[in-house]
C-alpha cells in the first residue's frame, strides 16, 4: 500500500504541476529556441524538471521517515536542480556548472556518501572520494547529454529505477524502493507531455535525474561481492556512460576537443541518439532503439545480482562487445555519408 501511495502521489502531482509549469515558461519566456544541434522545430518550455522535482519531493515528505538515510542524496540532488534550474533561466558557463557541481559532489560525499569497494589502504579514502565525485559528474553530465530526444532521458531514467527496484524488492531495500517508486511515477507522469513537444526536461530536470540515478547506484546495497557490486550501476547505467566515452574518443580523434574546458563547452550532433538518427532512424524509432538497449542491460544486471564476480565480469564484458558493435557500426556509417570509399 506504502509503495501504491507514493507512486500515486508523486505522479499526480507531476501531472497537475506540468500544465501550470508550463504556462509559466511562455509567460517569462523561459523556452528552449529552435537551431543548432536541435531537431525540433518551435520554441518549448523548458520547467518540465520543475514539475518532476515537486513528484519526487512531494512523494518523499510522505515517506519522510523512510527515506531519511537518503538525506544527502536528496540534498545533493536539490542543490544539483538549483544549479540547472539557473542555467535554464539566466546561463551559466560550462566551467561555473562543472565547478559546482564537484562542490556538490564533495559536499554529499563529507555527508556520508560515497562508494565503498576500494580495497583497505593509504590511499583508499582519497580513492574513493575520486572515484565518487567522478562518478556523480560523470553521470549527471552523461544524462544531459542524453536528453536530445523527446522521451529518452525521462524514459531512460524509467527503465533505469525499475531495474534498480526489481534488485531493491529482491533483496528486501525497502526504504529506497520508495524513493525509487517515487521517480518512476514522476517520470511516468511526465512523459506523454514530453512526447507531444509540450514541454522539456531542461538542465534542471537531466542533471537531477542523472545525480538521482548515481546516488542510487552508490547507495543501494547491491551484492556482498565488490565486483558484482560495482557491474550493477554500470550495466543500467551503461547508455549514458557509453554515450559520454563514445563521442569523448570521438571528438578528441577527429580534433574537436583538445583541452578539458573545450571538452566542457564543445556541443555537437555526434551523441549517441543523434547518430542512431544519421543512420537511418527516425527520432522515434532511435528512443525505443535505445530503451531496447537500456532495457537489456538492466535485465543482465538483475541476473547478475545473483551471481558471483566470474558472472559479473563476464557480462561487463558482453556489454562492452555489445557497445563495441555499435559504436563500429556508427564509425561505418559516418564514412559512407561523406562519401569515404576504401
Amino acid at each position: 500500500m506504502r509503495s501504491t501511495l507514493t507512486f500515486a502521489i508523486s505522479f499526480l502531482i507531476t501531472c497537475l504541476a506540468v500544465p501550470v509549469l508550463r504556462s509559466l515558461a511562455f509567460r517569462f519566456n523561459i523556452l528552449d529556441l529552435p537551431g543548432g544541434r536541435k531537431i525540433h522545430q518551435a520554441a518549448t518550455p523548458l520547467l518540465g524538471g520543475v514539475a518532476i522535482y515537486a513528484g519526487i519531493i512531494g512523494a518523499s515528505m510522505v515517506n519522510a521517515r523512510d527515506i531519511f538515510a537518503f538525506f544527502p542524496l536528496l540534498m545533493g540532488a536539490t542543490l544539483i536542480f538549483i544549479l540547472g534550474l539557473v542555467n535554464d533561466l539566466v546561463g551559466l558557463s560550462a566551467r561555473t556548472r562543472i565547478l559546482w557541481q564537484v562542490l556538490i559532489s564533495l559536499a554529499v560525499i563529507l555527508m556520508g556518501l560515497r562508494v565503498s569497494f576500494v580495497p583497505n589502504g593509504y590511499l583508499k579514502d582519497i580513492s574513493e572520494v575520486l572515484i565518487t565525485v567522478v562518478w556523480f559528474v560523470g553521470v549527471t553530465n552523461a544524462f544531459n547529454y542524453l536528453d536530445g530526444l523527446d522521451g529518452l532521458a525521462a524514459g531512460s531514467a524509467t527503465i533505469n529505477v525499475l531495474c534498480f527496484s526489481v534488485i531493491l524488492y529482491m533483496t528486501g531495500q525497502y526504504p529506497l524502493s520508495l524513493l525509487a517508486i517515487s521517480l518512476i511515477g514522476s517520470c511516468l507522469a511526465f512523459l506523454p507531455y514530453n512526447f507531444k513537444k509540450k514541454i522539456f526536461l531542461g538542465e534542471a530536470g537531466s542533471t537531477f535525474l542523472g545525480f538521482m540515478l548515481a546516488g542510487i547506484g552508490i547507495v543501494g546495497n547491491w551484492a556482498s561481492d565488490n565486483v558484482v557490486k560495482l557491474s550493477i550501476p554500470i550495466l543500467i547505467l551503461g547508455v549514458p556512460i557509453f554515450d559520454m566515452i563514445f563521442t569523448t574518443i570521438i571528438r578528441i580523434k577527429e580534433g574537436k576537443v583538445k583541452s578539458f574546458i573545450e571538452w566542457l563547452k564543445y556541443s555537437g550532433t555526434d551523441h549517441f541518439h543523434h547518430s542512431l538518427i544519421d543512420l537511418g532512424f527516425r527520432p522515434a524509432g532511435s528512443v525505443i532503439f535505445i530503451y531496447f538497449v537500456t532495457f537489456s542491460l538492466g535485465i543482465s544486471a538483475i541476473m547478475v545480482s545473483n551471481d558471483a564476480a566470474i558472472e559479473a565480469f563476464l557480462t561487463l564484458s558482453q556489454a562492452a562487445i555489445i557497445f563495441g558493435i555499435i559504436a563500429m557500426l556508427i564509425v561505418v556509417g559516418k564514412r559512407h555519408r561523406s562519401g569515404w570509399v576504401r
